[in-house]
C-alpha cells in the first residue's frame, strides 16, 4: 500500500490539476466510481494507473471486478494519499490516470452517424469557458444520441478534472474534437450536408424552427460564450439563429440546460422523421 502523499508518483499525479502538467504528459485525471467505471468499461487501454483505497474497493466491489477483467491493476493507497491526488473535497476514494484521447475534427466529421451515414447530430462549443457547462453539454449531447461534441481552441480545456467529472463517464462515449478554429469547423460542418443552428437570445423561438420542420435535418448546434454568446460574425454564418424561449420568470437560462433542450429537440425530431 502507498502511504506517502508527498513520494514523486503521488505528487505527479496531483499535478494533472494543472494544465501544464497535462499538456507535458498528454495525461489526465479522472475521479470517482463511476468515471471510473465507464473508462474501464468502454476505453480499459486509456488508463494508465488506477489506486482506491482499500474501503472504496469493498464499497465498489464491481470496480475491483471490471480492473480484473480489462487487465488493469489497482494500487492500494491510504486516505491521505487519495486526498493529495484528488481534486474534489471529499473525493470517493478512487482515482485513474488516464491518456487523453481527442480525435481530429477530420475523422469526426467522417465517422458514422446514429443512422450508418454521416453525422447527424453535433454540438460545437465556441469559447465555453465555465468547466461544469462544458462537461454538462457533453454529458447531455451523449444522452442525446448525438455524434460528436466539438470545443473550440477558445473553450476550457477538456481534460481540466471538473470537466471530467461533470461528464459523469459520457466522456468515454462519443468523439470529441478539441483545440480547433471555428471558422474551419463550421466550414467543414457544412460541406458534408450539416445545417448549421446557432443558440443565441437574438433568435427566432425554438418552436417556430419546429414548425418549420428544420429540426429533423442534420444538424451542428453551436453554443457560445456564457456572457457574451455567439460573435456577430459567427450568427451570420448560421443557417439559422435559434432561441429557446423563456415562459416564467427567470431572468435567464444556464447554457448546459438551454444547449440539453437544443440537442434533445433535434435528437426528437431526427428520430420522429425515422433518423
Amino acid at each position: 500500500m502507498i502511504d506517502n502523499p508527498r513520494s514523486p508518483r503521488i505528487r505527479a499525479v496531483a499535478k494533472l490539476h494543472k494544465r501544464g502538467a497535462r499538456s507535458e504528459t498528454g495525461l489526465f485525471l479522472l475521479e470517482g466510481p463511476q468515471a471510473v467505471a465507464e473508462a474501464l468499461t468502454y476505453r480499459p487501454e486509456l488508463v494508465v494507473e488506477l489506486y482506491a483505497t482499500p474501503t472504496a474497493l469493498e464499497r465498489y466491489t464491481d470496480i475491483g471486478q471490471t480492473a480484473v477483467d480489462a487487465g488493469v491493476d489497482v494500487e492500494f493507497v491510504t486516505e491521505q494519499v487519495l486526498d493529495t491526488m484528488a481534486d474534489t473535497v471529499t473525493p470517493q476514494g478512487i482515482v485513474a490516470v488516464c491518456h487523453q484521447f481527442p480525435i481530429s475534427i477530420r475523422d469526426l466529421l467522417r465517422a458514422s452517424g446514429q443512422d450508418g451515414g454521416g453525422p447527424r447530430l453535433v454540438a460545437i462549443l465556441e469559447e465555453v469557458r465555465d468547466p461544469g457547462n462544458a462537461g454538462t453539454i457533453i454529458r447531455a449531447a451523449d444522452a442525446a444520441g448525438a455524434d460528436g461534441v466539438i470545443l473550440s481552441g477558445r473553450s476550457v480545456d477538456l481534460y481540466n478534472p471538473k470537466v471530467v467529472r461533470a461528464t459523469t463517464g459520457s466522456l468515454f462515449h462519443l468523439p470529441i474534437a478539441v483545440g480547433v478554429e471555428l471558422d474551419a469547423v463550421l466550414e467543414r460542418a457544412k460541406a458534408i450536408g450539416l445545417q448549421v443552428l446557432a443558440a443565441d437570445i437574438k433568435g427566432d423561438d425554438l418552436l417556430q424552427v419546429r414548425r418549420d420542420g428544420m429540426l429533423a435535418r442534420p444538424t451542428a448546434w453551436l453554443f457560445g460564450n456564457e456572457a457574451r454568446g455567439l460573435s456577430d460574425e459567427h450568427l451570420a454564418v448560421a443557417d439559422r439563429v435559434v432561441t429557446v424561449p423563456i415562459y416564467g420568470q427567470a431572468e435567464s437560462m444556464n447554457l448546459a440546460t438551454a444547449a440539453s433542450v437544443c440537442l434533445y429537440e433535434s435528437a426528437f425530431a431526427q428520430r420522429a422523421d425515422g433518423g
